[in-house]
């Protein structure tokens, strides 16, 4: 991976206030800007698969969850 999203998106999580989570944000958006188009291809690309990852544990966390709470029941 070329781009670290993890990077970012941990210092989104853990950021102390709204306006440092646009900072990040901004800081994110302006790399985007500075790139030739064929790194922005590859930007979205490693993005979509960054996301897509990260949704998907997401998932996987919530649905065992969901289970452990039914079986406690």
């Amino acid at each position: 991976m070329i781009f670290d999203f993890k990077s970012f998106h941990l210092r989104s999580i853990h950021a102390d206030s709204e306006q440092e989570r646009k900072l990040i944000n901004v800081e994110l958006k302006n790399l985007y800007d500075s790139l030739t188009p064929d790194e922005k291809q590859i930007f979205n690309l490693e993005l979509q698969k960054f996301l897509m990852t990260e949704v998907g544990r997401l998932g996987s966390d919530y649905e065992a969850i969901k289970n452990q709470q039914v079986s406690a029941k």
